[in-house]
């Protein structure tokens, strides 16, 4: 076997040694990688051959062939400069030798690099694997607290229809014997309404995703918020807490007199690309953050029903908060982020991704397609005063 055969097995075994446990060839397939392999080695021989002998390839001051390399310097010599005093004490070989031996060591680390990809796509298939489960598992979870929950508002909704009728019945006694049985009565009343079942805030758990803030790093941006207004009478949280509260002393609570709004839009339009942005929010007590057409909130101070502004909401309602999406408004059971939440715009495919960067975990994304029109970040959020 001649020498050239020799390094084409050899590079044919690190490249497939690691391959082969996984996968097994055909004698056939095997053969042809072989051929094309060897066919790849002799043209590069016959390349390499050409170009020692040119002209340009002969050293200036001897007018001899390059035929050494100089592993000190990583310069071509000839046999003269080789021996030298400048170059005397380094490590010399062929160029030929030189050259395959750099070219094994690229097959290698492409080889290694390989392997690397094919583990991390086997952590994150496994990560998606888990994180599913989880979710199929967090299911029925929700639904036994929600049943449970239903069974206790249920039964203390019996309580109280019982002792309302007991209070009205007492109301149409004798006035001595209504004395002498109201005090019971309301104490009794007064027991029934303690521990009143309060609405249940299912949420589900954060997943953190390897990597992903990572790679959403790749297309990291500045944004420059300018157009800004402040503004007190601001109603999107107040119309977001109106969907599921009409109480007035929720209203009393959530007064929005004693907050300060303030919105602002990207100096930015984009149109197309992927763009990914970072805010803090962990200061504010209503929070909105995301994309929009164009400003607005300057017209009613809501952007209830509007189909051309895609936010992520945090609305403060009594001693908690909840998570909303517009276009349109969608209530999102997940845990509220702390401190950045990370903003992915797809403009290309017309999408949009809400992060939670501290998790490392996502919070909602658009379906592509859902807007076809230039869009602005924007960010609205309201202080307590």
């Amino acid at each position: 076997m001649d020498e050239l055969k020799v390094v084409v097995l050899l590079e044919f075994k690190i490249l497939f040694k690691e391959h082969d446990c996984k996968h097994k060839h055909h004698p056939v397939e095997i053969d042809i990688q072989y051929t094309y392999l060897l066919k790849d080695m002799k043209a590069r021989k016959a390349s390499l051959r050409e170009f020692l002998s040119s002209e340009e390839h002969k050293c200036v001051l001897h007018r001899e062939a390059k035929q050494v390399f100089c592993e000190e310097d990583r310069s071509l010599l000839c046999l003269l400069c080789s021996s030298s005093q400048e170059h005397e004490a380094h490590r010399h070989c062929a160029i030929k030798e030189a050259a395959e031996e750099s070219r094994s060591y690229v097959y290698r680390h492409e080889h290694i690099t390989r392997v690397a990809y094919q583990a991390l796509r086997e952590v994150l298939h496994q990560e998606e694997k888990q994180h599913l489960k989880s979710l199929e598992e967090e299911g029925p979870k929700m639904l036994k607290q929600l049943k449970k929950r239903r069974d206790e508002m249920l039964e203390k909704k019996i309580s109280l229809r019982a002792m309302y009728e007991e209070l009205m019945d007492i109301c149409h006694k004798p006035d001595v014997e209504l004395l002498q049985g109201l005090g019971d009565k309301l104490t009794r009343s007064e027991q029934v309404q303690l521990h009143m079942p309060q609405p249940l805030q299912p949420q589900l758990p954060a997943q953190p995703i390897t990597g992903l803030v990572h790679r959403l790093n790749c297309f990291r941006v500045e944004i420059f918020f300018t157009d800004e207004i402040s503004n007190h009478n601001i109603r999107l949280f107040d119309d977001i807490r109106s969907l599921r509260f009409t109480h007035d002393s929720l209203y009393a609570s959530l007064d929005p007199g004693t907050s300060n709004y303030y919105a602002a839009w990207g100096a930015q339009v984009f149109t197309s690309g992927k763009r990914y942005w970072e805010q803090h929010v962990d200061d504010s007590w209503d929070w909105a953050v995301g994309v929009c057409k164009e400003p607005c909130l300057r017209k009613n101070g809501t952007l209830i029903g509007s189909q051309d502004t895609f936010l992520l909401l945090c609305v403060k309602e009594d001693n908690g908060h909840t998570l909303w999406t517009t276009a349109p408004m969608t209530r999102q059971f997940i845990e509220k982020p702390l401190g950045r939440v990370g903003v992915f715009l797809d403009a290309d495919k017309g999408s949009l991704s809400f992060v939670d960067v501290v998790k490392r975990s996502l919070i909602w994304t658009y379906p592509q397609g859902i807007f076809n029109f230039p869009v602005r970040p924007f960010i609205l959020t309201g202080h307590t005063g």
